[in-house]
């Protein structure tokens, strides 16, 4: 569509949010436009994150259902690769962003109402899960039923920060001159602790060489963390796609660790570090 020295065309149009590129006579610019409700909160996301200091796709113009943004293809930034993920230096660079991100919002986590990662670990869904994927009758959910306060307990009480919680390298812009690297998209933002962040990256980076720096760039956290993750993001995990019409491919790898007895692992070695704590 266009008209005279402005043209707008569909990028794409998905699950009722469509992208689109609107050209004028003094630039290009990215629209997304949400027709959904619960979908629009990214709008304010872009806007928090602005506010507490963490780089974004720069903001030009936003309505109650749409947001303007820099088009990244005249950008400082370009978009991200599959190739990007197997590099130790792009790592490292992403490791800096989720840094900032985690270190800014930690105050605005602790003082403000958000949408928590793990607010859907209750026991009515571990039952689900239970259903949906036939697995009933294991020894792992009996454990995990006779313990699931614990379980919640301790991953809701796990230090709070945001949480990007929705790498992959088509959400991810890299410098142009290598210097830095951010994400975008933010429909997925979620109070979290910190390692349910350095776990989402680490499983999508291509290579060991990658994982190391981007763990070395970021530097410690609390290794308390890994292990509830261990047990509490597969079960989140798995809730996610048994709310799919049909069992994603991606949680196959999840629903094996329940069936071959990693899940149980997990569960038994939380319990023994939460009895040697107390």
């Amino acid at each position: 569509m266009t008209r005279n020295d402005q043209a707008i065309s569909l990028i794409r149009n998905k699950d009722g949010v469509s992208v689109w590129r609107v050209t004028t006579y003094n630039g290009s610019y990215v629209m997304k436009c949400f027709d959904k409700p619960e979908y629009r909160r990214e709008i304010d996301n872009y806007r928090l994150l602005i506010s507490l200091g963490v780089p974004t796709l720069m903001v030009i113009a936003q309505t109650d259902c749409s947001i303007v943004i820099e088009d990244i293809e005249s950008s400082v930034y370009r978009l991200g690769t599959a190739e990007d993920i197997n590099d130790p230096n792009i790592a490292e660079k992403i490791a800096l962003w989720y840094k900032l991100l985690h270190r800014n919002s930690r105050e605005y986590a602790d003082t403000h109402d958000f949408i928590d990662k793990y607010d859907s670990l209750t026991l009515d869904n571990v039952r689900l899960i239970q259903e949906k994927t036939g697995t009933r009758g294991l020894r792992v959910w009996e454990v995990i039923e006779e313990h699931f306060e614990q379980i919640r307990s301790a991953a809701m009480n796990l230090p709070r920060t945001l949480a990007y919680t929705d790498f992959h390298y088509t959400n991810l812009a890299v410098a142009r001159d290598g210097t830095s690297a951010l994400v975008f998209d933010y429909n997925f933002l979620f109070k979290s602790y910190v390692y349910s962040d350095i776990r989402n990256v680490c499983c999508s980076l291509g290579n060991d060489e990658a994982r190391a720096a981007f763990l070395s760039a970021y530097g410690e956290f609390d290794e308390y963390e890994v292990i509830v993750d261990d047990v509490a993001s597969v079960l989140s995990a798995l809730l996610i796609a048994c709310r799919h019409k049909a069992f994603p491919d991606w949680a196959y790898g999840l629903l094996k660790k329940v069936k071959d007895g990693r899940l149980l692992t997990a569960v038994e070695r939380f319990l023994e570090e939460e009895y040697d704590k107390h």
